[in-house]
Order: structure tokens, then sequence, then C-alpha cells
């Protein structure tokens, strides 16, 4: 019987876990799985006839906004609803985007500190391998069942919460403060910053900043508000500048134009040569 062969970098700690355990789970039980330095993946894979995952340039790997495990859901057709509510997870812990799933901070933490205790790769993958089954079982049967079970600590909780939203005068904390000035200095310079960023130079637990920042930030995400920022300086640079949409794409932090022009409809409900066009006939008519 075939096994089949798969090849990844050494030094795994999330996606490169992950699709090993969705692989010997759900493709192939019996595949092999092999870590080898980032330089050798290529020379290696076409010598032992393994297939490259996680990797920029190959069929398996980070596509859009996903990573590779998303790819291999797609690539194999595979519909199981846990799987995908772990998809969640595992790319939000994968890419810094801790808004993907409330577990994703947690299982990035985990992984950095085995990927720091644990040197030998193999022997991460096998710890790793029984920490995806327990995920897989909670995404599976136990996803909506809470810590908190009691008639007694529910209403407590629903005391507690209706508190906060009725306190209405609370003043914001300092670091909301200091993060909204940090936000605008990044974007101001390079527009581009992450919240696992924000939390390093605010000395914030990332998971804590993901969960209170909505309260202070116009009840949005970290990642849409930085989005909504994005959108308002390429308004201006249209308003003020002769750029290309192109440029402007480029200079408000956006990969690629198509990407610039969906989230430019979906904040301002129209595409961006709509709106320029508009603000250059304004431009020509100010009376009208």
């Amino acid at each position: 019987m075939y096994t089949s062969k798969w090849i990844t970098r050494s030094r795994p700690k999330i996606d490169r876990i992950a699709c090993p355990w969705l692989i010997k789970r759900f493709i192939d039980a019996d595949a092999e799985i092999i870590y080898v330095p980032y330089e050798e993946v290529l020379t290696r894979a076409e010598e032992l006839n393994a297939i490259p995952f996680d990797l920029p340039g190959v069929e398996y790997s980070h596509y859009e906004d996903r990573c590779t495990f998303d790819y291999f859901l797609k690539k194999h057709n595979l519909k199981d609803v846990a799987l995908h509510r772990i998809a969640a997870i595992v790319r939000g812990a994968d890419t810094d985007r801790f808004d993907f799933a409330p577990q994703a901070a947690g299982l990035s933490a985990l992984f950095l500190g085995l990927s720091q205790n644990i040197t030998n790769d193999h022997e991460l993958l096998a710890l790793g391998m029984k920490i995806y089954d327990g995920l897989y079982t909670w995404a599976r049967d136990l996803h909506q069942q809470k810590h908190i079970q009691t008639p007694a600590e529910h209403l407590l909780l629903e005391v507690y919460r209706k508190y906060l939203k009725e306190n209405k005068t609370k003043k914001a904390p300092e670091w909301a403060t200091e993060l909204k000035e940090l936000i605008q200095d990044q974007l101001d310079t390079k527009m581009s910053f992450s919240l696992q960023q924000a939390s390093d130079e605010l000395e914030i637990n990332p998971s804590y900043l993901s969960r209170e920042f909505s309260k202070y930030f116009e009840n949005m995400s970290f990642g849409d508000y930085v989005r909504k920022l994005r959108i308002e300086k390429a308004m201006q640079l249209m308003d003020t500048t002769a750029y290309s949409l192109t440029e402007i794409a480029y200079l408000t932090g956006f990969s690629d134009q198509s990407h610039f022009n969906r989230i430019f409809k979906k904040q301002t409900g129209e595409t961006p040569s709509a709106y320029k066009k508009s603000t250059l006939k304004s431009k020509k008519h100010p009376n009208s």
C-alpha cells in the first residue's frame, strides 16, 4: 500500500503541527511527516517524492487571508464542521488574528511555549497530535459547553454584564488612549500594524486586548478599525493627490488592487474609481 510523504520546514509551531495532524487523522493515517531546514525543503521533496507544504510558492500553502490548514480542507473537500471550527482557531493563531476565534490566542501561547521546551520536531508533533485530538473532541461535541454551569453563577454573570453595559460614564483605560496614538503613528509611517505588535508595545496580553478592544474603538475589532483608518487615508490621498488607485492601494498597505477595491466598497458603499470620479467632478464644479 502506498504511504504518502509530506515535507515542510523544521521548528514547527502552529500550522506545521496542525496540518500533519489533519493529514494523519483524515487523509492518510500512515503518512510520513518530514521536517527539514527551510532551504532544503524543495530539494529534499524532489529526492524523496514528498509533497511540500506550508512554504511560499507550493500548492499546499497560505492563500488569500487563510492558512495552509484551510487549504487542506478545501483541497481534500473535508466538510466536517468540527474541522472548520478548528480551522478558524488555527488561522487566528498562525496569523496573529485572535479575532478569528477566542481560542486562537491560547493555542498560539501553548505552541510557542512548547516549541521552546521541545527541540525535537517529531517529539513536538507527537504531543501536538494528542492536543489536536482533544481540540477536535471539543470542537465536535463540547464547543457549546461553558465552564460556568450553575444557575447562581449565570445570575451573577448577568448582573455583572448588565452593570458594565449601564456604566456609560466609565472612563477609557490609559492603554486605549495610548493604543489609539500608537495605531495612528504606525499607519502614518507604514500602514501596517498587527494586534501582536500592539500588545508587545503596550505590554498587554493579546487575548485581553483583542477582547476589550471594541469597547473603546467604535465597537469594532482591531482588524476592522485598522482597515477603516486605511480607507480614510486612501480617501484623503484621492482628495489631495494625483496618485493612481494602484499607488494609493500600495501606500495604504493593501496587498493588491482587488483587495483594496473590495474593502473600500465594503466601507464606503462605492468603488474607489467611483469615489475618485465624484471627487474630481465636485472639484470641477464647486458650486454645483
